[in-house]
């Protein structure tokens, strides 16, 4: 019984070799098939059964890539990936560029030159508003008017400023007389067919239409009324003023007497009452009272009536 049970395991364990002897040389035979086909795309594999299955074509290594070795989406031609505008985006991006740069330009332009050019009756005309035009003092010498004043004058700072009637403050607001009359210190380079050519003492200036013109560098410009100029017409908006013994006539800063068939300029008298003051005056502060200066004359606000007017001041070195 002993002997049995010996010869069966020993049968078993060769049995046992046997298989796995057997396993291994048909793994040895598979490697060295493989081996040998790596590379070659027509290679046959054996089967289970010994028979050549065809193995289905593999890619060769050396393969070409396309152009695009990183297999991505081909770029657009615009290399930094970005959505081309179409062309109206760009142009009104364009236009809004431009339309800024415009405005810049206009703003410095603002900023610049601020003569003004104006064009009318075939007259071509240029305005320097920066002049001072108080640098013109002749003939702005105040007439002393022979009524007495019954009010004491203002006192300041060693001169006494005579008026007949009370200080009344109101602002002034230059006043124009009409699209042909210009204030002092306007510049034009013609003048109309309707000027006429005045000589007061050697000098000869231009008047039409109650300005008065002097030459100057290739054209002409407004200065206040040579007193003593006598013209045979005034304007027709000349406003009539009463000096205390004769009237005047008054038109654009400038005064006039009746002489004969003729007017004659003449300086203001003091005293006398205009209701408008004409471009070119200064306000200025004299202690407590604010004035509107024109050259050497100074003109006081009042109120006569309800209505505001502008006096003519006498002006005295107190003593």
């Amino acid at each position: 019984m002993k002997n049995i049970s010996s010869t069966f395991k020993k049968s078993a364990l060769l049995c046992l070799i046997g298989t796995f002897f057997l396993i291994s040389i048909d793994s040895l035979a598979q490697r060295r098939g493989n081996t040998g086909g790596r590379g070659n795309a027509g290679n046959t594999r054996p089967g289970a059964g010994g028979s050549g299955v065809q193995r289905p074509t593999a890619p060769s290594a050396n393969r070409t890539r396309p152009a695009n070795t990183n297999n991505r989406a081909a770029r657009p031609a615009n290399s930094t990936n970005r959505v081309t505008r179409p062309a109206t985006q760009n142009t009104r991006d364009n236009n809004i560029n431009n339309n800024r740069n415009y405005s810049n330009r206009n703003n410095n332009n603002r900023t610049g030159n601020r003569n003004t050019n104006i064009s009318g009756n075939n007259v071509n005309v240029n305005v320097d508003r920066s002049r001072d035009i108080n640098v013109y003092n002749r003939n702005t010498v105040v007439r002393r008017n022979t009524v007495v004043y019954a009010r004491p004058p203002y006192v300041y700072g060693g001169y006494r400023y005579n008026a007949y009637h009370p200080y009344y403050y109101h602002p002034y607001r230059p006043y124009s007389w009409g699209p042909v009359w210009h204030p002092w210190g306007f510049f034009i380079t013609t003048l109309a067919v309707t000027a006429i050519v005045v000589s007061v003492e050697s000098t000869q200036y231009h008047y039409d239409q109650g300005v008065w013109y002097t030459p100057s560098n290739g054209g002409y410009q407004v200065v206040p009324a040579p007193v003593g100029g006598t013209v045979n017409n005034i304007p027709s908006g000349a406003q009539t003023v009463n000096t205390g013994t004769v009237n005047n006539y008054y038109y654009g800063g400038t005064y006039y007497e009746k002489d004969g068939n003729s007017y004659k300029v003449v300086p203001p008298t003091a005293g006398t009452l205009v209701d408008n003051l004409p471009e070119g005056g200064k306000e200025v502060t004299i202690g407590d009272v604010k004035y509107i200066k024109f050259g050497e004359t100074y003109y006081q606000p009042v109120q006569v009536d309800g209505k505001n007017k502008y006096e003519v001041v006498l002006v005295e070195q107190d003593k």
